[in-house]
């Protein structure tokens, strides 16, 4: 038992060494945060459906009531085809009951990409 106590404060002592985020504040004031990603964390927000339709991205996400298109950051990385990635940058903290999730779209020129060019939604679905 005490072998087991020693682990879980040897434990919860190193944790905070351990974390994946950088900070650092140099004497002339400047702050830098680097966030550092693992290679196994999650691509995106889990979406329900993603489709392209009428020259758009469109994609059901959950929502509470408030997600707009603006709460996503889009990434698009070069290759054929394009791979697309939605992350959630704000939270939607309304409490509205919305149990099919909303639909947000993005046209061909929102994403940067040429109308018709193939392309492929990395979010995992729910």
């Amino acid at each position: 038992m005490r072998g087991l106590v020693k682990g879980l404060v040897v434990a919860a002592l190193v944790a905070p060494l351990l974390s994946a985020c950088v900070i650092y504040d140099s004497d002339a004031g400047e702050n830098v945060s680097v966030n550092l990603r693992r290679d196994d964390a999650p691509p995106g927000e889990a979406i329900r459906e993603a489709r392209f339709a009428d020259g758009a991205l469109v994609a059901r996400v959950d929502s509470n009531g408030c997600t707009q298109a603006s709460d996503f950051e889009v990434s698009v990385s070069d290759g054929s085809p394009v791979e697309i990635t939605l992350r959630r940058t704000k939270q939607d903290l309304c409490k509205a009951l919305v149990p099919d999730g909303v639909e947000l779209r993005w046209t061909y020129a929102d994403l940067g990409l040429e109308p018709g060019t193939a392309a492929r939604i990395l979010n995992a679905l729910k």
